[in-house]
């Protein structure tokens, strides 16, 4: 009966998540895991629960993984559902040895349980996000994106703002169980947190000369994306977004990624551009007037020196109106069996492909790094999910204006847009850099330093947002310190827990 309660609570859980956001059911779902962990007779039943708690977050969280099976005809889409749920199984590890430490260092001591359940978790987010090439999709602390508690994120990350979630349920659970003296300092610890949300609320720059920026939003669904003859309406419907503007002054224009199903580039296999003739960016930088930078998500080819292509790369191309690559960022971290498929022989041979169309691998970029737009200021680069990666995003050693995140979240139907969005934003309040998102089908937006939504485009819309580009925040101390602060915190809360429980005995 607790099992089914845990993974009760766990579905209920996710619906804390985007799009419908109800924050208080993540609180109340973690108000009943404790009480499941203090009951719970031993270690093994403690892990089960966990485990459950987890599959059912993830298995609702992440449905929108099975709309991408819906877009390819060389696999099943009933074959999606079953891919949910065997990742669900894996990703319920983590919260499973949460909860784990919650009971060894908690049983039977109600604010150690609390305190060992909110370390543990930070650290074992952490440790989702890492291992295994990392899935850091939804966590915890990302239900807190739309309260004055963003802005604690700029000090203590995503994974203490989820320690946060859990320790402010445990306290309400403690004060529920009349363990009201520790719990007081608990509460406590949550309350300053807020206050320092709203402390670290404002850190921006002044100083800084507005940017006129044009985000394009085309409205060219998945289901379109690579039929034949959707390159010349794709560059129709681009072009058509991108001409018209009130303001003269040069400006930036954005497009999504892989704004076009036709290579922008052919290189060897080193990186190198090779000087060969392709009709994509001529046919590009129509769109763009005299002054303007075009900043736009691609594929390039790989070639092998007999000219066979041997894979390529998911990219974005800084295009000036002659039709000079002023940079070039290529993708780093990519999707399992989205963009590369894992023991590629073994599955293709079972009839499995990968879930983008291309020829062969998409090839692993170098990482974060920013690319000089001269006027216009440094740009960071994040290419669709490597933007949920928290921090990991920037360029520590040429820190940027602001960050691009190209995305294609026309696969992952009406939740995956928005839980993309809620996690962008995170970015741009951790590292105290706007975020600027353009995708074919939405949300496409502005988010400034602090984490705050100033424009976006719908799903399912066709449009264009007109805009400044958001003035950087000054470094925070996340962006300075990175994890190790929350995992600093979470090891704190662990040590805390275990020093009281062996106090008490």
């Amino acid at each position: 009966m607790t099992g089914l309660i845990a993974l009760a609570l766990g579905l209920g859980s996710a619906l804390a998540f985007q799009p419908y956001a109800l924050w208080p059911l993540m609180t109340l779902a973690f108000i009943g895991l404790c009480e499941l962990i203090a009951r719970a007779p031993t270690l093994r039943r403690a892990l089960l629960l966990g485990w459950l708690f987890g599959v059912g977050q993830f298995v609702v969280g992440l449905n929108w993984i099975a709309t991408a099976f819906t877009y390819q005809a060389a696999m099943p889409a009933w074959l999606g559902w079953i891919a949910v749920v065997l990742l669900s199984f894996y990703l319920a590890i983590y919260p499973m040895l949460g909860v784990g430490l919650a009971w060894r260092f908690g049983r039977d001591r109600p604010v150690a349980l609390v305190l060992a359940l909110a370390g543990g978790w930070a650290i074992t987010e952490w440790l989702r996000a890492t291992m295994f090439t990392g899935f850091a999709w939804n966590p915890v602390g990302v239900t807190l994106v739309d309260s004055d508690l963003l802005g604690t994120s700029k000090l203590i990350g995503t994974y203490g703002l989820s320690a946060l979630v859990v320790l402010s349920a445990g306290a309400m659970w403690l004060v529920w169980k009349r363990a009201l003296g520790p719990a007081a300092w608990v509460a406590s610890g949550v309350l300053a947190s807020a206050f320092l949300g709203v402390a670290f609320g404002d850190y921006q720059s002044d100083d800084y000369p507005p940017t006129p920026i044009r985000i394009v939003q085309p409205n060219i669904g998945q289901e379109d994306k690579w039929r034949e003859g959707l390159a010349d309406e794709a560059f129709q419907r681009l072009a058509l977004l991108s001409a018209d503007a009130a303001d003269p002054a040069p400006r930036l224009l954005f497009w999504p990624e892989v704004a076009v199903p036709e290579p922008f580039a052919i290189m060897d296999p080193e990186r190198r551009t090779l000087p060969v003739q392709l009709p994509t960016i001529p046919r590009a930088v129509q769109s763009i007037r005299p002054g303007d930078l075009l900043i736009t998500g691609g594929f390039a080819l790989i070639a092998g020196p007999d000219g066979k292509v041997t894979g390529n790369t998911n990219s974005v191309f800084a295009i000036d109106r002659g039709g000079a690559i002023l940079g070039r960022y290529d993708k780093a971290h990519l999707v399992p069996y989205g963009e590369y498929l894992p023991m590629r022989p073994l599955l293709t041979s079972m009839g499995l492909s990968q879930l983008a169309p291309g020829q062969g691998d998409t090839n692993y970029g170098p990482g974060p790094r920013s690319i000089d737009l001269g006027v216009f200021g440094k740009m960071g680069l994040q290419i669709c999910y490597e933007i949920i990666f928290s921090g990991d995003v920037v360029d520590d050693s040429n820190r940027p204006d602001f960050i691009f995140n190209p995305s294609n979240d026309a696969w992952f139907g009406a939740w995956g847009p928005p839980q993309h969005l809620a996690q962008a934003r995170l970015r741009a309040a951790e590292e105290g850099l706007p975020v600027i998102r353009s995708t074919p089908t939405g949300i496409s937006a502005v988010v400034d330093s602090n984490g705050l939504l100033r424009n976006s485009l719908p799903w399912r819309t066709a449009g264009v947002i007109d805009a400044d580009l958001p003035p950087p925040g000054l470094p925070t101390p996340f962006a300075r310190f990175g994890n190790l602060i929350p995992l600093t915190l979470g090891f704190l809360l662990l040590v805390s827990a275990i020093a009281l429980g062996r106090r008490r005995r």
